[in-house]
């Protein structure tokens, strides 16, 4: 990632700005950093700039990489996308389909994140990278609280090892892909003065095909297997938290995916989850309301003495400071919040009665 700075103020809008309007600041910026339009001493300043002001536009117009932005910040895209990633599927052709002389150094400085030729030129082939991959895992919420680690099980793509991953019969060799010429990808018109180079899709951007495809992976290079891993669940993670496991999803010539662990958090027959706090039920009779009383209440992981004061009402709510869960990102533990319900007796014996009716008599009040 270019920066860590907020993407709204790199393009100067604001948060509730609409993506017509990111749109138009976004074009109006590009314009004016154009390196051709600057001083020799000034463009690589420009160039920098540039990326940067695009990279703030590829995830504010992208409806999925903006809503995980501003519900997490950079930790949101850094953990879900690659530099390519946040520039796939971003609509930079309407921003400059009317021309302005931008197609040039719109391939040339995009082509230094290393996913294409915005202009039309060639580009360096590399080796495609394996896919990521999902799954997920039901925890506790003693343990969302607390963290934990877990032995993880999940099927992947690995390397084949009959033909070491090159999808052919060893002893026998590839061809030149006819599709792209051995060039391994193939251009396709944005319109205008663009064109985008995308991966041939004949040969997955090798270049060549496989003359005799191995038996054992039939001409894939990889098998699906089972994988174990070790992970590590911090406290704090709630139902919906991602864990991003670098290179722990699919092989790829290229180097292997990633795994997204999808976290979800059962219901508790005890404590209800609000945020980093957690929220339970007591009751007292009528009279420890009213005298006042100490009672044990469960708390994650355990029991601790709570003192119910004299005249408490019922619907009272009683805050146990630090008997929450811990923030994700500030680790600052949260509360449980004690909700107290007062049991009012169905039934008295004449005694009970009695004594009740002289307490009335006592206090003036009718009945």
């Amino acid at each position: 990632m270019s920066t860590q700075k907020d993407y709204y103020e790199i393009l100067g809008v604001a948060k509730s700005s609409s993506t017509d309007e990111i749109k138009k600041t976004y074009r109006k910026l590009a314009m004016k950093c154009h390196p051709d339009r600057v001083p020799e001493n000034e463009k690589k300043a420009a160039e920098e700039k540039f990326k940067e002001i695009s990279e703030a536009y590829a995830v504010l117009s992208d409806e999925k990489k903006r809503k995980l932005y501003d519900q997490y910040g950079h930790a949101g895209i850094d953990s879900r996308f690659s530099t390519e990633d946040i520039f796939r599927n971003a609509d930079f052709s309407s921003i400059f389909g009317g021309g302005g002389g931008l197609g040039d150094i719109f391939g040339d400085i995009f082509s230094g994140f290393g996913f294409g030729d915005f202009g039309g030129g060639t580009r360096t082939r590399t080796a495609p990278r394996g896919e990521d991959i999902q799954t997920k895992t039901a925890i506790t919420l003693e343990d969302a609280a607390k963290g934990m680690t877990r032995d993880l099980e999940f099927f992947r793509f690995d390397e084949c090892d009959k033909c070491n991953g090159s999808g052919a019969v060893p002893g026998t060799g590839k061809k030149t892909c006819t599709m792209c010429g051995g060039r391994g990808v193939v251009a396709r018109s944005m319109g205008g003065f663009m064109s985008i180079s995308q991966t041939c899709p004949t040969c997955n951007g090798e270049g060549q095909i496989i003359d005799k495809p191995c038996l054992a992976c039939s001409g894939r290079g990889r098998v699906k297997s089972k994988h174990k891993v070790e992970v590590k669940i911090p406290a704090g993670v709630s139902t919906g938290s991602v864990l991003r496991l670098r290179d722990e999803g699919n092989y790829g010539k290229g180097g292997r995916g990633d795994l997204f662990l999808y976290i979800d958090v059962k219901p508790h027959n005890v404590f209800a989850r609000e945020g980093d706090n957690v929220r339970c039920k007591i009751r007292v009779s009528v009279l420890q309301a009213i005298l006042g009383t100490e009672v044990e209440v469960p708390v994650l992981g355990g029991k601790v003495k709570m003192k119910v004061p004299a005249g408490t009402q019922p619907e009272t709510v009683f805050s146990l400071k630090g008997k929450g869960i811990p923030n994700l990102r500030t680790k600052k533990q949260g509360n449980q919040l004690v909700d107290v319900e007062v049991e009012i007796p169905k039934s008295l014996n004449a005694k009970e009665r009695s004594l009740l009716n002289q307490w009335a008599k006592l206090r003036n009040e009718k009945l």
